[in-house]
């Protein structure tokens, strides 16, 4: 199949023609000036016989009122008119760093996207990364617009991942606790144990935001000063968590193998480093597409993850930007917080070596 093309009719007012595979023509003009919201009117091209087309921001939009995926209970055009809304609070937390996406194509599995595919627009800023794992160079997309962020909802790209460091920087601009509770368990027992990570951050004379993590657990994001590098930003994650483990060891654990867990919330200190978190506002590829969704501390004893999706959460931002609003100042990491952690073993490390062994037993 020959690959998709752009081909400028005229430079001097650019109106992209695409040629398709099967020859058939679409027009694509640039972006106007005014701002449109999904509250505006928005052009609606003629209608085909084959598919319905809409355009905003200079974005055809197209399968609008096709099921997301299954058991989704949205459609696609729910997603889109969801990430139209919430633009402006979703796109500053997105704007200059590498981002990956979940796709959902139909009829698919649920598939990360890194590399941004060829028939990605010129107008859509990327960067490239080298990936010291698979060896080779990834070309990722930087969202920093409105107009990107339709493009990828287009794209049935619902879930948002970008990494804690903007592009080119060595200093992530947070450290990150995500706390993931055992099969079954109540949100109560990831309530008890985000209450620890904070007893443990004011010990540290730190403090932190906290939001759902768009599944059935919390992330707790904690604003670093510039001069934080990624090595001293892992280590004071990881003195964090064992601190939040050792207040309540009945319920948190830094366990990092599932069958060590015991049942308790497990307190993942490795989102670090070139690592990615769901964004805040972003949605999630589950059943009734939930929402990462911005708390306060006090709010963590009355909501539920479930509360929060493409259907509500919206309502329930209002014209108000929680994860702005909410988020402490940049901090400094405590010196002897950075050295205990220094003492803690990474906890992927150390599980791989440990499976290592344990495999080892099992075959002798």
């Amino acid at each position: 199949m020959p690959p998709r093309r752009l081909i400028p009719r005229d430079l001097s007012h650019p109106t992209w023609r695409e040629l398709r595979p099967d020859g058939r023509e679409r027009v694509e003009r640039p972006r106007t000036s005014r701002r449109t919201h999904v509250s505006e009117h928005f052009h609606r091209p003629a209608v085909s016989r084959q598919r319905a087309v809409e355009s905003r921001a200079g974005v055809e939009l197209t399968n609008l009122d096709q099921p997301l995926f299954d058991d989704a209970d949205a459609t696609k055009r729910e997603l889109v008119d969801y990430l139209d809304t919430v633009a402006d609070r979703m796109v500053p937390v997105l704007a200059g760093r590498p981002l990956s996406v979940i796709r959902v194509r139909p009829r698919q599995p649920p598939f990360m996207q890194k590399n941004v595919p060829k028939y990605t627009p010129e107008w859509v800023r990327t960067t490239t990364v080298w990936a010291e794992a698979s060896r080779r160079e990834v070309r990722y997309a930087l969202c920093d617009d409105r107009r990107t962020l339709l493009w990828f909802a287009n794209q049935r790209a619902v879930e948002y991942h970008p990494t804690l460091a903007p592009d080119g920087a060595e200093h992530p601009t947070h450290l990150v606790l995500d706390l993931d509770p055992p099969a079954g368990a109540a949100f109560r027992a990831v309530v008890d144990t985000a209450r620890l990570v904070q007893q443990a951050l004011a010990d540290a004379g730190l403090a932190g935001a906290p939001k759902t993590s768009g599944a059935k657990g919390l992330h707790i994001f904690v604003p670093l000063d510039h001069r934080v590098d990624v090595e001293e930003a892992a280590a004071a994650t990881r003195a964090i968590a064992a601190r939040a483990e050792r207040l309540d060891p009945e319920i948190a654990t830094t366990a990092y193998l599932l069958e060590d867990r015991a049942g308790k919330v497990f307190v993942d200190s490795t989102r670090s480093g070139g690592a990615t978190v769901a964004a805040a506002y972003s949605p999630r590829a589950r059943p009734g597409i939930p929402v990462s969704f911005p708390l306060t501390w006090e709010q963590l004893d009355q909501v539920t993850p479930a509360a929060f999706t493409i259907r509500t959460a919206a309502g329930l931002l209002g014209e108000g930007d929680p994860w702005r609003e909410q988020m402490p100042q940049p901090q400094t990491l405590p010196d002897e917080l950075v050295e205990e952690g220094r003492g803690i073993p990474i906890a992927r490390v150390q599980a791989m070596h440990e499976g290592k062994r344990r495999a080892r037993a099992r075959r002798q």
